[in-house]
Parts: C-alpha cells; sequence; structure tokens
C-alpha cells in the first residue's frame, strides 16, 4: 500500500509529492508545464475569455512585414510615421470609440497591464479627450527598425514571453521565433454574373459564400427590397450557412471536409430546397466528412486594391497588454472549441476558427470592389447583405452600408436594427424569435468600388469612419 505523506526524506532526493486535482508529470519541465496549461483549459466548460489562455501567436506584425516586401512601395519605416506621431504626440478620441473604450474600462480594468496603458488617469479617455501612449510610440518605432524581427526574435519578444511567464501564460520565446506567415488563394463563389473572394478556413469567410451561393438558386433579387420575404430568405440562407461552418470550419489541416464540398452546386441547390418562404427553420450541418476589429480598403490611381482586416477579436482582446511595451494581446483563443473530437478542438499548433474575413470582388477575372464589415459573428452577415444591397437591389456603395440589417445570432434567434423593426410581426408568425441586439452587433464597414478610371467609395455610419479620397 502506498503512503500519501512523505514528510521524511528516505533517499537522496529532496523533492516532494506533489499534492493537486489536475497533475502532470514528464521528464521534461517545459512538458510538465504545457501539460498543465492544457489541463487548465480544459478544466473550463467554454474556452476562456479574458487572459493569457485565450493568445494565440501574434501574426499580425509579420503580415505587415510580408505585404511590405511583396507589395509595398515605400520603405518599411516610413509606413509607421503617422502611427507613431499619433502615440507620441496624441490623438483626440472619437466618439464611438470612447464609448467602446468606457465599456472596456469596465471589463478590464481588473488587469494590471490594461489598467497601465489603456487608462492613465484612472479611467478611459472620453470622447475629443487626447490620448497618447509614448511606450506604445517607442514599440512602434522598434517594430518599424528592425522590420518586426524583434517582435518575433528580439527585445519586445523578450518583454512579451516574461510577461507570460509572470502571469502562468504558455506563450514562449520558442513560440514567437518559429510564427511563419504563408500567403493563400481567396476560395470563391459565383453571384449574380460576379465572383466574390473570401479568406479560406480556418476563417469564416466561407458561411458568407455558401448563403449567397444559396439565395443565388432562391433567386433572391426577385424580392422587394427589405419586405419580409426577401429579409426571411436572407436569414434563413445565413442560418445554413452557419450550420455548416461551426461543424465543418477549423484548421485546414484537421477540417474533415473539403471548400468544394461546402460550395458544390448541387449541395447549395438542395439547401436552398429546404428552405421555406413561410416557416424559419433551425438547419444542422448537411454536408458529411468521408471517414473547416478594424477594416479597411484602399485603392490608387495604379488599380491596386486592398482589403484589409486585423483584430484584437473581443473589444480589447484578450486584456493582456504587456505594460512596458504597450503590446494589446488578442484572444483569438477563444474561436477554438472544447468539444472533444470537433475539428476545432483546443490544441497546439493548431489555428483557432476565425472570424476576420477581408472581401473581393470580380468581374470576368478583373478586380471591381474591395469591402468588409467587421463585427466578429455578423461579418459575413455583413458581406451576405451588402452584396445584395449592391448588385440585387441597385444601392450605391454608400448606400449599401447606411442600409438597415438584420443579425443572427449563434443560437439562430435574430435582431433587427430599428429600420427594419416593422417586419418584427410577420416574421414572428414565421417563427423567428427575436432578441435585443448588443452594441455594435450590426457590425461596421467599408467599400471601394471600381467605376471606370476611379472608384466609388464608402464608410459605415456605425463607426466614426470616413471614406476619403482626392
Amino acid at each position: 500500500m502506498f503512503t500519501r505523506l512523505d514528510p521524511d526524506h528516505r533517499h537522496v532526493s529532496r523533492r516532494s509529492s506533489v499534492y493537486a486535482r489536475n497533475v502532470v508529470a514528464a521528464s521534461q519541465p517545459l512538458a510538465a508545464q504545457a501539460g498543465v496549461q492544457t489541463l487548465r483549459i480544459a478544466g473550463c466548460e467554454r474556452m476562456p475569455e479574458h487572459g493569457w489562455d485565450t493568445v494565440t501567436v501574434p501574426g499580425a506584425v509579420d503580415t505587415w512585414v510580408q505585404l511590405s516586401n511583396r507589395f509595398g512601395q515605400l520603405p518599411f519605416e516610413k509606413l509607421f510615421e503617422s502611427a507613431i506621431n499619433y502615440a507620441a504626440e496624441g490623438f483626440a478620441v472619437s466618439p464611438v470609440v470612447a464609448s467602446g473604450w468606457a465599456r472596456a474600462a469596465d471589463e478590464y480594468s481588473y488587469l494590471e497591464g490594461f489598467r497601465t496603458i489603456f487608462m492613465p488617469n484612472g479611467r478611459a479617455p472620453t470622447a475629443g479627450e487626447t490620448f497618447q501612449s509614448k511606450i506604445m510610440a517607442n514599440t512602434l518605432g522598434e517594430i518599424a527598425q528592425s522590420r518586426g524581427e524583434s517582435f518575433y526574435r528580439g527585445r519586445l519578444a523578450s518583454r512579451i514571453v516574461a510577461d507570460a511567464a509572470r502571469l502562468d501564460g504558455a506563450l514562449t520565446e520558442q513560440d514567437l521565433a518559429e510564427h511563419q506567415g504563408f500567403w493563400t488563394d481567396c476560395i470563391q463563389q459565383d453571384f449574380k454574373a460576379l465572383t466574390v473572394h473570401e479568406i479560406p478556413p480556418n476563417g469564416q469567410g466561407i458561411a458568407a459564400l455558401i448563403a449567397l451561393g444559396i439565395l443565388e438558386h432562391l433567386n433572391i433579387d426577385a424580392y422587394a427590397m427589405d419586405s419580409a420575404d426577401s429579409v426571411h430568405l436572407q436569414i434563413e440562407a445565413m442560418k445554413a450557412a452557419f450550420a455548416e461552418t461551426h461543424s465543418h470550419v477549423s484548421d485546414p489541416d484537421t477540417m474533415r471536409v473539403t471548400v468544394d464540398q461546402l460550395l458544390d452546386s448541387t449541395t447549395l441547390q438542395r439547401r436552398a430546397d429546404q428552405i421555406s418562404l413561410t416557416h424559419a427553420a433551425s438547419p444542422v450541418a448537411a454536408v458529411k466528412p468521408d471517414h473547416g476589429t478594424i477594416y479597411l480598403a484602399a485603392a490608387d490611381g495604379d488599380g491596386m486594391m486592398v482589403s484589409w482586416i486585423q483584430s484584437n477579436y473581443h473589444g480589447f482582446g484578450s486584456g493582456i497588454v504587456v505594460p512596458d511595451i504597450g503590446v494589446s494581446l488578442q484572444n483569438r483563443g477563444r474561436g477554438f472549441s472544447l468539444q472533444p473530437g470537433h475539428p476545432n478542438e483546443v490544441g497546439g499548433g493548431k489555428r483557432p476558427f476565425h472570424t476576420i474575413i477581408p472581401a473581393f470582388v470580380s468581374r470576368r477575372g478583373a478586380p471591381l470592389m474591395a469591402f468588409g464589415v467587421m463585427g466578429g459573428h455578423h461579418q459575413p452577415q455583413g458581406h451576405t447583405q451588402v452584396m445584395i444591397r449592391l448588385f440585387c437591389q441597385g444601392a450605391s456603395p454608400q448606400q449599401a452600408l447606411d442600409a438597415p440589417r438584420w443579425h443572427v445570432q449563434e443560437d439562430f434567434t435574430v435582431c433587427l436594427e430599428p429600420a427594419l423593426a416593422h417586419l418584427r410581426e410577420e416574421l414572428t408568425q414565421r417563427g423567428h424569435i427575436f432578441r435585443e441586439g448588443k452594441i455594435g452587433a450590426f457590425g461596421g464597414g467599408q467599400i471601394i468600388l471600381k467605376d471606370g478610371d476611379g472608384y466609388i467609395a464608402g464608410s459605415d455610419p456605425r463607426k466614426d469612419g470616413q471614406a476619403a479620397g482626392f
């Protein structure tokens, strides 16, 4: 019979037995620590929202470098001049940002790094108040001068890893040093004689393509704008798209179905045939495996068009801010699933389900439109609605962004913006269940549409931004 307690060290080792509810023993200390970290996530009913457990290896800085190397025309360090100046000298906080910042202060104020950087006077800055951070300016300068090297293999990397170690995070110097960004082809779907391009899985852009493919089969342009029929069919197509996306989308290496299967025309037609014009449904995935923020668009006179999105995910992300360098880290790890056996189950070396999806439209192989609608789960919904407004209902880019939106929650309940509230009674009769939308639920987008030798642009009134040109 074993002895639970070992008060007397009778052998050479001076170690004591370890007592815990969850425990790992390994022949290498880092392996044991990694195991403990994995168990701490596994003890949750759902992925945590804040803290180091939600942080995945940041890829944004590497993306800036790679994009500059491949397409840039200006010296890399020059790209940071405006940002460094705004950080060092300060800028007036805009109203929508101030509102979100105030909510974030309530949510993240228990985190020391967040308070230090984002609550310099013990609170969030108000609209019109100047915010500055020389710490951020110095960090941006270091990234610029080192072409990102410091962030992954230099001083900044060391500071990030030190903060992770201090707060029991799993991120290591090796994780940062071994990060490798990569170029990928887009996935695409034809819609109204156009081709819509989205980022492939592990992103959720495929949800917009599935919805548009279904709506093409339903002849959505035959229904009156903002009618109950039109909105109902759009919502039902989106629900079917999310049923597939949430079941299958993960790191491409662990997906059990292919993009081609999910976008197969016969499958989309079958999905369309299953949608009733008079009754709301609760769809489930039909494709079976064989035994998957800020947005900006830019365009220049030479014809180069950019569709770009970058995100901390949930507001200020993980809430982890490395105090002495001002780096705020995302909580993209929250996109993982804790469901055993799910292709998106949390695991080392995997990329989680991602919500950020810049989009693009071409016509007969030529670039036509860069667009996107930021807003987490709303992004593919916003893409779908913008496409219908523009190419089925004849709206201009600005009108397509001004128009009221619907939003499908992850439980398939529905939110309507006030200008669509008149549809609520009729849609309720068809079986839709409504709830009030959270602040920011309907996203915010930008559009740049090629028009002859120039462009037509619009910017969403739900945000502080603007479209500007010369």
